[in-house]
């Protein structure tokens, strides 16, 4: 969503040039019904004019216009703060899901191995028992009745089977406590899974309420400056002696507008240029054989797993890897998907998450402020420049924290990408 520090350079430029107003680019794209049943409810141009008229008039509209734009920022500060707020509790939900499901799959691959290991020990003491039976069928005792002189032989023949009977005991307790430990962890396998279904659920749900509140908070920024911007002309029109305060206004409407189009017509351009000179090894490009491309460039500065969080200090699971391009550096769709979120997400910082089909997602974390370049439920393809590198969120640095989801769920991308042909 666009900062508001943006917004309010803008105003000052615009300012400068036509008495103190200026409309953001955001607001110029909010020409909506809503958003014109809004604006209803401000004062017009005439209003403010009529209200010249006497000095009573003109301080209440005064006093009227000031409380509106108190109101505005009030609303947009307050929708912004509640955006930030539903982006941490997605991003806290996902990393719950992420570390339940890391310790799910490591607790049933224990039991495998266990019940691996139980299954041959069981078979080593059957191998033992069987041997017993041979010996047994030799009935030691009539031998030493009937062949007297070679007792020795005979008696030793009774301790070793004493003795393979005692390692045969060991081994089936071993077995049987390989196959207690085997099931144990099975069991703590299955209720970890049975978890995973509800911490599935919430945590989309919570990326769905933080794509809402974002949402929420982009429509309240633009209505602010929006309004605001016609506000602040109306207070010069109602407390100076300028002249053509509303086409001057008006004017710098159309100035910013034009100069909004120029900056979105030169980073179309820039963005088509690297797409036709980037190659797959640096990210971008045209995908491989398999449909995939590195999703951006640079040296992968963390990989996947549990360390020490740089920015929170504390021991947590890493869901991504982390690739250092320069600032500003473009970000590409890894593989065809559609947009599912494309807003806040706490410590993700600005984040992309697209539905790759097949129950596979990727995400694409620390987007520069106002470099989403995708909307929720747009089609992109694979190679296509979906946003900017960034260092918003739990970040140190800029950086694209990259995440390869199955059902939801982070898994390493960089064995998930070899398979698909593309090293990150």
């Amino acid at each position: 969503m666009p900062s508001s520090s943006l917004s309010l350079r803008s105003r000052r430029r615009v300012i400068a040039a036509a008495v103190a107003v200026v409309l953001s680019v955001s607001a110029l794209a909010a020409v909506t019904p809503s958003g014109a049943a809004h604006a209803e409810s401000y004062p017009s141009w005439s209003d403010v004019q009529q209200a010249k008229a006497s000095a009573s008039a003109q301080q209440a509209k005064v006093t009227e216009i000031q409380a509106l734009i108190a109101d505005l920022q009030t609303k947009a500060v307050a929708a912004q703060k509640a955006a930030e707020a539903a982006g941490a509790a997605y991003q806290t939900a996902q990393t719950k899901y992420d570390e339940a499901t890391l310790t799910q799959q490591t607790l049933q691959a224990q039991a495998d191995t266990a019940k691996k290991t139980a299954a041959q020990s069981e078979a080593q003491a059957g191998q033992l028992a069987a041997q017993l039976g041979r010996a047994s069928a030799n009935n030691v005792t009539t031998d030493l009745l009937t062949h007297p002189s070679g007792s020795g032989d005979l008696l030793y023949e009774l301790g070793a089977m004493s003795k393979l009977s005692e390692q045969a005991d060991g081994i089936y307790s071993q077995a049987s406590q390989d196959r207690g430990i085997a099931q144990g962890l099975a069991d703590k396998a299955d209720l970890a899974k049975k978890a995973l279904g509800s911490l599935a659920a919430a945590a989309q749900q919570k990326m769905q309420l933080a794509q809402d509140s974002a949402v929420a908070a982009q429509s309240a920024v633009t209505a602010q400056n929006d309004n605001q911007a016609r506000l602040e002309a109306q207070l010069t029109l109602l407390t100076s002696n300028a002249k053509d305060v509303e086409s001057k206004y008006n004017k710098g409407v159309q100035v910013e507008k034009a100069r909004q189009a120029a900056i979105a017509a030169a980073a179309a351009r820039a963005a088509a240029k690297a797409a036709a000179t980037t190659q797959g090894g640096s990210g971008g490009g045209a995908p491989n054989s398999s449909g995939w491309v590195r999703p951006a460039g640079g040296y992968q500065t963390s990989p996947f797993g549990y360390r020490i969080d740089p920015y929170t200090h504390a021991h947590a699971l890493h869901a991504g890897v982390d690739l250092a391009p320069a600032c500003y550096a473009p970000i590409y769709a890894a593989h065809d998907g559609t947009v599912t979120f494309a807003a806040n997400g706490g410590g993700y910082g600005n984040e992309v998450v697209l539905d790759n089909g097949g129950g596979i997602s990727t995400a694409y974390g620390h987007v520069v402020d106002g470099g989403i370049l995708v909307s929720v439920g747009q089609h992109v393809s694979a190679g296509q420049q979906i946003a900017k590198i960034g260092s918003t969120g739990w970040s140190t640095g800029c950086h694209l924290h990259f995440e390869t989801r199955i059902n939801g769920a982070a898994v390493d991308p960089v064995p998930f990408m070899a398979a698909r042909g593309i090293s990150v």
